[in-house]
């Protein structure tokens, strides 16, 4: 394998010297080390010496194995891992300390900061996120983001049977509750004794910030509520994504919709999602077949209708307090909008189907900073013929993407399963007229392809990421409202009119 070295004094010496670690420090944390190992004394073992730290600990986690500390599953490992790293993270008191003092000189250099350690500890699982395949698709609406996400493990039989000999255990109730900091985690439940939360105040509640263990874009991370409670779209989500950018101007931060279909797959505790990405969503142009709407209750608020294939409100306002009051405006007015023209119904006897997903940013417009607040507009009606949803993917499309259309895929990133990976090479090897395992349910698309040609052995490759990429946005079409046809934008713009309608007849009787 390599030199024999005193591993642990090598592990320890790698974090002193990247400043992770103080010199006085340097004693404590290798006997913390030793016990984890299960050692009473330091060994010389033979490791390779060139490693860098992340592979060195996973030479450690071997060595914890071979001790008996720890048992080959996953889950063990992962704890066993994230409990060395833990040794090289400041406590949160510490933590939080230094982010605030950083905050004072820019929040660019507080969120560095903290993105740092949170790579460095191995929280956000950096050589995971590298595995996954990303590309980009050149479509009517700019280029789409197609991510086939092979970042998080698959699980072994090993960890699959001990799951199956687990207790229920209610704590913490999910993993965005703030008391996942610093928590051991169990065999049915990820390992966090190195994650850290800073703390913060968002209007007048406590909230938290933290990063994602498994990143899509940069600095993907998410603003979580201190309270454990449902998600909701209401007034104050607005107020509080305006709040956030006003805290982390460099940041987006939106929330996924608070109905299940449309929503995102945590809804059982509020929280948004943010990051420093610039997403095709925020580049597209304003839509051209409608008109310039002047909203007489908001003159200074700027409404624009986005030319992309779901249905998106922009807000632009230099005053939060007014694009706050105009998105709850064009919000209760959804909320019980029926165009059934289109398809639109508001509620099925008591069950509400209209919300929204809205994303906050700041953005400058001729020199002056504003707030931007877009809100997409969605509806979870299922009928006979498109029992997964009527504004969801549609059957056809499933052998692709059949799981909720979120706030990240609603801007134009598509979060593609593992298995596309290996099938999409087995499709490839159909359209050459070679051996293959295709699945059956690629054949109808495949069948197509094949028909409509334009691809070779060389070339078959990107021709799939392509096709896959129109499916993407096939996708976004049909969890689109209102359609970029002529009758979806005459409806669009109906609605569009009923919100500033309605407000200039009450101000009218006031």
């Amino acid at each position: 394998m390599g030199c024999k070295i005193m591993v642990v004094d090598q592990f320890v010496d790698i974090a002193v010297k990247r400043g992770e670690l103080a010199e006085s420090d340097r004693v404590y944390v290798t006997n913390r080390l030793l016990d984890l190992l299960g050692w009473s004394e330091k060994r010389a073992v033979a490791v390779d010496v060139a490693a860098d730290r992340l592979a060195m600990l996973d030479q450690l986690t071997e060595l914890a194995v071979e001790s008996g500390v720890i048992r080959e599953a996953l889950a063990e490992r992962e704890i066993w891992q994230s409990k060395v790293m833990d040794l090289f993270v400041p406590r949160p008191s510490e933590l939080n300390a230094e982010f605030w003092e950083l905050y004072e000189r820019s929040p660019r250099a507080a969120t560095d900061y903290f993105y740092g350690i949170s790579k460095a500890s191995d929280y956000i699982k950096t050589r995971s996120i590298a595995k996954n395949i990303e590309y980009l698709v050149e479509t009517a609406y700019g280029e789409l983001e197609m991510t086939i996400n092979l970042s998080k493990p698959e699980k072994d039989p090993k960890q699959i049977a001990l799951e199956k000999t687990v207790k229920t255990v209610a704590y913490p109730l999910c993993p965005l509750c703030v008391e996942n900091e610093g928590y051991a985690g169990r065999v049915d439940f990820p390992a966090r004794t190195n994650h850290r939360i800073v703390r913060l105040q968002v209007g007048d509640e406590a909230w938290g910030l933290q990063y994602s263990p498994y990143a899509y874009y940069d600095e993907h991370c998410i603003f979580l509520s201190a309270e454990h409670r449902p998600m909701v779209i209401e007034r104050e989500t607005f107020a509080r994504l305006v709040a956030i950018t006003a805290q982390f101007p460099e940041y987006f931060v939106g929330s996924n919709a608070d109905l299940p279909i449309v929503g995102g797959s945590i809804l059982s505790h509020d929280h948004y999602q943010g990051g420093r990405h610039t997403f095709a969503m925020a580049k597209a142009p304003v839509h051209k077949d409608f008109p310039a709407y002047s909203w007489g209750a908001f003159p200074g608020v700027t409404v624009e209708i986005v030319k992309w294939p779901m249905s998106v409100i922009r807000l632009r306002a230099a005053s939060a307090t007014d694009i706050v009051a105009a998105a709850d405006e064009i919000l209760q007015k959804w909320k019980g909008y029926s165009d059934a023209s289109v398809g639109i119904l508001a509620y099925s006897k008591e069950e509400r189907h209209n919300t929204v997903t809205p994303i906050a940013s700041r953005c400058v417009v001729d020199g002056e900073s504003l707030f931007e607040l877009a809100l997409v507009l969605r509806n979870n009606r299922r009928t006979a013929e498109h029992p997964d949803g009527l504004f969801h993917p549609h059957q056809a499309l499933h052998h692709i993407k059949k799981e909720n259309i979120g706030l990240i895929e609603v801007m134009g990133l598509a979060v593609l399963p593992p298995r596309l990976k290996l099938e999409l090479e087995e499709v490839a090897r159909y359209l050459l007229d070679q051996p293959n395992a295709m699945a059956d349910y690629h054949k109808e698309w495949a069948d197509r392809l094949k028909r409509d040609g334009g691809f070779d052995a060389s070339s078959v490759t990107e021709f799939l990421q392509q096709e896959v990429g129109k499916v993407f946005e096939q996708v976004l079409t049909d969890a689109g409202v209102f359609k970029d046809t002529a009758d979806g934008i005459r409806a669009f713009d109906r609605f569009m009119k009923s919100v500033m309608e309605t407000e200039e007849i009450e101000n009218e009787a006031k």
